[in-house]
C-alpha cells in the first residue's frame, strides 16, 4: 500500500508557483507511516495527466492530486480523472448549494462557470471544502487481483489543501487502515561544520535501521535528520532520543538546535535566560545581522540596536574608530572590527556588541584582501574583545557572502554564550 502525489498546473512547470503542495504531502504521508516512493508534476493538458495515471496505477495504491480543481477552461483534474476511468460525471446539488451560499456570503451571485466544480466522478464522495469553493473527491476503484485504488483530489491552493488534508482526509486514512506504524522525525541543525566532516564524525549511526539518519545541507548550516518508525509518536521519540543525543555528544558545539529552531531564536534563548543584551555594528552586510537578530518576536528584549557604517566617517564619528588604524590597517581588518564592536557597545550600553567589516563583492577585492575577506569583532563583558577572520569564497554571490558573514557573525555569540 503506497501512495503516489500529482500535481497539476502548466504553473508548476513554468516555475511561477514554488510547488509547497508537494513538500506539504510528503511530510504528512510520512508522518502517518504511508509509503509514498513517486512524485509527478503534468501540466493542464487531459493526454498527459492520463500517461501519468496510466504509469501511477501500475506502481501506486493511492494516487493524491493536488491542482485543477477551479471553474476555468484550463481546470482539467476531475474531467481528466473521470475520462481514464471511462466514468461520467454528474452534478452534485449539495456542492452547487454550497459554492452559491459562499458567493452569497460576500455579496456576490455564483457564477456559471463555478458550476463545474460540482461535477464529481459516478461513485466518488465529495471531499468538502470550508474555505474555498473548489470540493475535492475521495474515490474507492476496485480492482481485479490487487487491492483497490484510492484517489483524493485537492485545489491547488495551500491553505485550502491543508485544511481538506487534516479535517477529512487523514481520519478517513486511518479508519481505512492506511498507515498502521507512523514515522516520527527530528531535525538536528549543526553550524561550523562541513557535511562531509559531520558524516565521518557521526559515521556509525549511518548503519542503523530504526531509527536512520540522514545528512542535508543548506546556507551555512548541516542537518541530520533522525527518523524512526514506531506504533506512536511516544515511542518513536523513545527511540530517536537516545540516538540524536548520541551526535550531539559528538559534534559538540557545532550543533545548535532542533526542528524549527533557528540560529537566531537559539541565540534569542541565551541572551534572555542571561539577562543579557547586544548591539551591531554593521558594514558589508547592511543590517543583516540586525535583521536576523529580530526576526523572533520579543527580541526588543535583548536587542538594543544597531549602526550601519558604510562610510569611515560613520566609524570615526559615531563608533571612534581610530582614524589612523584606518589609514594604516584599512576598513577590512582586525583592528578596525575590534573597535567598531567596542564602539557600539558603549554607544548602546549592550552586554554584547558585534561588528563585521569585510568585501562582499563582487569588486573591491585584492590580492591580500579578496572578495570574501571577512572580519568579525565581538566585544563581551570583562574580557577581551574576540576578533575572527573568516574567508567566505571570491566566487561566491554578493548576496551569499553577506548572509554568511551575518549568520558567522551570530553563531560566534552563540559559541561564546554557551562556552562563557
Amino acid at each position: 500500500m503506497s501512495a503516489e502525489i500529482i500535481c497539476i498546473g502548466t504553473e508548476l512547470l513554468l516555475g511561477d508557483i514554488l510547488n509547497t503542495n508537494c513538500h506539504y504531502l510528503a511530510q504528512e504521508l510520512a508522518a502517518l507511516g504511508i509509503p509514498h516512493y513517486y512524485q509527478s508534476v503534468v501540466g493542464d493538458n487531459i493526454e498527459r495527466i492520463h500517461q501519468v495515471i496510466s504509469i501511477a496505477i501500475a506502481r501506486s495504491s493511492m494516487l493524491i492530486f493536488t491542482g485543477g480543481l477551479g471553474p476555468t477552461p484550463d481546470d482539467l483534474t476531475t474531467e481528466a480523472i473521470a475520462s481514464f476511468f471511462n466514468t461520467p460525471l454528474e452534478e452534485k446539488a449539495n456542492i452547487v448549494a454550497d459554492i452559491e451560499a459562499k458567493f452569497a456570503s460576500t455579496g456576490r451571485v455564483m457564477t456559471s462557470s463555478n458550476r463545474k466544480q460540482a461535477l464529481v466522478p459516478q461513485g466518488a464522495e465529495t471531499l468538502p471544502n470550508p474555505l474555498g469553493t473548489a470540493p475535492g473527491i475521495i474515490w474507492q476503484i476496485p480492482r481485479e487481483d490487487q487491492e483497490s485504488l484510492t484517489i483524493m483530489t485537492f485545489p491547488g491552493v495551500p491553505s485550502e489543501m491543508k485544511r481538506m488534508w487534516r479535517d477529512t482526509s487523514v481520519p478517513y486514512l486511518k479508519n481505512q487502515g492506511w498507515g498502521q506504524d507512523l514515522i516520527h522525525s527530528q531535525m538536528l541543525r549543526f553550524r561550523g561544520i562541513s557535511e562531509s566532516a559531520l558524516a565521518e564524525k557521526v559515521a556509525e549511526v549511518f548503519t542503523l535501521s530504526n531509527p536512520t539518519v540522514a545528512p542535508y545541507a543548506s546556507l551555512g548550516e548541516v542537518r541530520l535528520r533522525v527518523s524512526a518508525k514506531a506504533k506512536s509518536e511516544s515511542e518513536a521519540i523513545a527511540l530517536i532520543e537516545p540516538v540524536a543525543q548520541k551526535i550531539k555528544d559528538i559534534v559538540g558545539l557545532d550543533y545548535f538546535g532542533k526542528d524549527e529552531e533557528s540560529l537566531s531564536s537559539v541565540v534569542g534563548s541565551l541572551l534572555k535566560s542571561e539577562n543579557r543584551t547586544v548591539a551591531v555594528a554593521e558594514s558589508c552586510t547592511g543590517g543583516g545581522l540586525g535583521s536576523i537578530l529580530t526576526e523572533n518576536a520579543g527580541s526588543s528584549a535583548y536587542f538594543k540596536g544597531g549602526v550601519i557604517a558604510y562610510d569611515n566617517l560613520i566609524k570615526i564619528n559615531l563608533l571612534e574608530v581610530n582614524s589612523d588604524d584606518l589609514d594604516q590597517f584599512g576598513a577590512v581588518s582586525s583592528a578596525i572590527a575590534y573597535q567598531m564592536a567596542n564602539g557600539v557597545k558603549k554607544i548602546f550600553q549592550s552586554d554584547y556588541g558585534i561588528s563585521i567589516t569585510g568585501i562582499a563583492g563582487p569588486d573591491g577585492g585584492t590580492e591580500l584582501k579578496p572578495v570574501g575577506l571577512i572580519y568579525i569583532g565581538l566585544a563581551v563583558p570583562e574580557k577581551q574583545t574576540i576578533v575572527k577572520q573568516f574567508q567566505l569564497g571570491n566566487k561566491r554571490e554578493r548576496s551569499l557572502i553577506r548572509k554568511l558573514s551575518a549568520y558567522q557573525a551570530l553563531d560566534l555569540l552563540r559559541r561564546y554564550l554557551l562556552s562563557d
